[in-house]
C-alpha cells in the first residue's frame, strides 16, 4: 500500500506516517520503482491501536443494492474450519461479520486487506436504552 492511501486509512497526512516510519513506529519496505510501501497489516496493526480511526474511502464500485456500506480494513480473520470471524475498521466503526471459510478464503480476507462492509435492515440489533 503506497503511503498516501495508508495515510487516508489512518487519518493522518503523508508526512506524519512518514515521521512514523522513520521513529520505528511503523515498518515500510520499497517497490520495484524504489517508493516507500507498507503492508496492509502493518496498517492493520496502527488502525488496531488507534481504537477509532477516522473514515476511509474505498475504491469505487459500479453497482451496489445495500445502501448500508462501511469501507474500511481487515484488522483480524479468525477461523475454524467451517466459519470465519472477519473485523473490519471503518472509521471510528468496528464492523464484525461472521461468514464461512470457504467465502473469507475465496475474497482473500486477511489484515491489512481493504474491504466494505455492507448492512441490510434484516441484520441490524436495535438496543434501548435503560429510562
Amino acid at each position: 500500500m503506497r503511503i498516501s492511501q495508508a495515510a487516508e486509512h489512518l487519518g493522518v497526512s503523508d508526512d506524519t506516517l512518514r515521521r512514523w516510519i522513520d521513529a520505528g513506529r511503523i515498518t515500510a519496505t520499497a517497490d520495484a520503482a524504489g517508493r516507500q510501501v507498507l503492508e496492509g497489516a502493518e496498517v492493520a496493526r496502527l488502525l488496531r491501536e488507534a481504537q477509532a480511526p477516522p473514515a476511509t474511502v474505498a475504491a469505487p464500485v459500479v453497482g451496489r443494492s445495500a445502501r448500508n456500506r462501511f469501507p474500511g480494513i481487515v484488522t483480524r480473520v479468525i477461523k475454524d474450519t467451517v466459519m470465519a470471524q472477519v473485523e473490519i475498521q471503518a472509521g471510528p466503526h468496528r464492523v464484525v461479520s461472521l461468514l464461512s471459510r470457504e467465502a473469507v478464503d475465496e475474497l482473500g480476507l486477511e489484515p491489512g486487506s481493504l474491504a466494505i462492509a455492507t448492512v441490510k435492515a434484516t441484520n441490524v440489533g436495535i438496543e434501548v436504552p435503560e429510562g
